[in-house]
């Protein structure tokens, strides 16, 4: 299976030759800069601001932009709660689907508000497109441009100098939205109904032979879905569906996407901040554990299922009628993009808190299933998502530099900035909350009857499934062991509130942690100070996201995908 490896290569080389224009760009915007999209979208911000009464050059405290960020986040929840619960008597609704129960309307508003987009709901049989529209897909670009208005404070509050503000969250909101996520969006969702992807108001389309075929406006959600790092399909079937993801073309652009931004966006921190080099040490960091989580992937999807392997089963590539039959573990799999565009996929899109799927995680080998399992509970870090994969890693950073602080014996600092106690205290909050819910709400389940009835394979894969559900809710990935039902009043509460917890409890403490740093002098630097450009520094920040993630979760891991794994073998 060298083509699955001769992917990856491809993937990588695209995804890094990407970043580096598309994180200029947007550094340019995040500053305020001209750029060409200025000319016909200047006065329609213009218009925005003075739509909104907002001043361009007010500078908000960091609460007052913590406070401006959760507003149009509970804005959010109440609108697409309504339109779930209200649907049935609004328009464009050709299926005349049903008002949307409580607790699930309530579970998916979180969901989306939260960049997570869980989805305890298959799309075609449940919303209207009124809803799929005005509701989810409009939070798809507002939770994706809070990810980087909160980056974006962050980062002003490393580099300003005895400063006070962290700028406007709603200016910040209104320059990622307008010059970022809407251009590209339209682009991309130009490309995909060139590839096949529906984007109507039609009617479901229902044959002679008793089948319906859903029809509604995808490719337009699906652009969203995937460049601000949300992963809600318009489908059921998400990235395996032929109406949200056509070709081995698209599937492969689709993955693209799904990393574009949260890449780009370590090159323009570095612009932001004033060198490069710190923008490059931690993509560095991030594309290198990237690369060995899909190595491992690949390897155990490519080599396929040991236990058919001794049943006599032939798992390996073959040639029908002139075409290639991909081999290796095909079970839950395309045969359109088989187990390395699957494997490619299921590892991207944890990696960033993406949580689209083109296969059946559920159905990947324990190991495979492991490293999706993992990324995200690193902490959606590696990449992450949307503006919030980057803050999250600028986290780890603090951390490896007041280790290496320690080790020296002076103040740790980093670019210019004195990391003391409370700077510590907000990064290990906005670290350990989301493994806490994940702990946490994974034990309450393995005792709740009702929760344990939803798993539908007994044993380490059961507790698996429970123990993914929990990480992707309390990291806002989205993705799922398909197996585990969590259409239920357990699930959709618990999950909602680790999503709220994974959200909410991390962009706090950063901001409370940019609004501590943004007052303090610049520090220049001196021989003690520790470099945070250099391979070492990588290193260290490798260690510190590897150590975080095995102390936490190794016991759990260990109960559920590596027991599965030795029991295989």
């Amino acid at each position: 299976m060298t083509h699955a490896w001769t992917q990856n290569l491809l993937y990588l080389a695209l995804l890094l030759g990407l970043a580096f224009p598309l994180g200029n760009f947007m550094a340019k915007v995040l500053e305020g800069e001209r750029t060409f999209l200025h000319p016909v979208l200047g006065p329609l911000e213009r218009g925005l601001y003075q739509l909104m009464g907002v001043r361009e050059d007010e500078d908000m405290g960091w609460k007052a932009y913590g406070w401006s960020i959760t507003l149009i986040k509970l804005l959010g929840l109440a609108a697409v709660f309504l339109l779930m619960k209200t649907q049935a008597a609004l328009p464009l609704n050709p299926e005349h689907q049903a008002n949307v129960a409580t607790d699930l309307s309530f579970n998916t508003a979180v969901s989306f508000i939260t960049n997570t987009n869980w989805q305890a709901y298959g799309g075609e049989s449940t919303l209207s497109y009124l809803t799929q529209m005005l509701g989810l897909t409009v939070q798809n670009f507002i939770s994706a441009a809070t990810g980087i208005a909160v980056l974006v404070a962050l980062v002003r509050g490393i580099t300003r100098r005895s400063a006070t503000g962290l700028g406007n969250a709603w200016v910040d909101l209104v320059r990622s939205i307008l010059y970022i996520l809407l251009p590209l969006s339209f682009v991309y969702a130009l490309f995909l109904v060139s590839q096949g992807l529906i984007q109507n108001f039609s009617a479901y389309v229902h044959t002679a032979g008793g089948q319906v075929l859903a029809m509604g406006p995808a490719a337009s959600q699906v652009a969203i879905k995937m460049l601000g790092s949300n992963g809600g399909g318009f489908f059921n079937a998400n990235g395996a569906h032929p109406f949200e993801n056509s070709s081995p073309l698209s599937n492969f652009i689709q993955m693209l996407s799904i990393l574009a931004i949260p890449a780009a966006l370590c090159i323009s921190f570095g612009r932001l901040v004033k060198d490069r080099r710190q923008g490059w040490a931690l993509l560095a960091a991030m594309t290198l554990i990237f690369v060995g989580a899909l190595a491992v992937c690949t390897q155990a999807e490519v080599k396929g299922n040991p236990a058919l392997t001794r049943l006599g089963a032939d798992q390996t590539a073959s040639v029908v009628e002139g075409l290639e039959q991909p081999g290796g573990n095909m079970e839950g799999k395309e045969l359109r993009f088989g187990p390395g565009g699957s494997a490619l996929w299921a590892t991207a899109t944890t990696a960033a808190s993406n949580g689209s799927v083109n296969s059946m995680h559920d159905s990947f080998t324990p190991l495979g299933g492991l490293v999706p399992l993992w990324l995200m509970q690193l902490g959606e870090v590696v990449f992450g998502g949307v503006g919030s994969g980057l803050y999250g890693m600028l986290m780890f950073a603090l951390v490896g530099v007041f280790i290496g602080g320690l080790m020296v014996g002076r103040t740790p600092e980093y670019l210019g900035k004195k990391v003391e106690a409370f700077e510590m205290k907000m990064a290990s909050i906005a670290i350990l909350l989301p493994c806490a819910a994940v702990l946490i709400g994974t034990a309450i389940s393995v005792l709740v009857a009702n929760a344990t009835a939803s798993v539908s394979n007994p044993g380490p894969h059961g507790f698996s499934q429970i123990l993914y559900a929990w990480s992707s809710a309390s990291n806002n990935n989205g993705s799922a062991f398909a197996g585990l039902n969590a259409n239920t009043h357990f699930y959709n509460y618990g999950l909602a509130m680790a999503m709220l917890l994974g959200r909410f409890g991390v962009f706090w403490p950063v901001l409370a942690l940019a609004g501590s740093l943004v007052k303090k002098k610049y520090t220049p630097e001196s021989l003690g100070t520790l470099p945070t450009h250099t391979p070492l520094f990588v290193g260290v920040l490798i260690g510190v996201v590897l150590l975080v993630g095995a102390l936490t979760f190794f016991p759990s891991l260990a109960l559920g995908p590596i027991a599965e794994h030795l029991a295989l073998h």
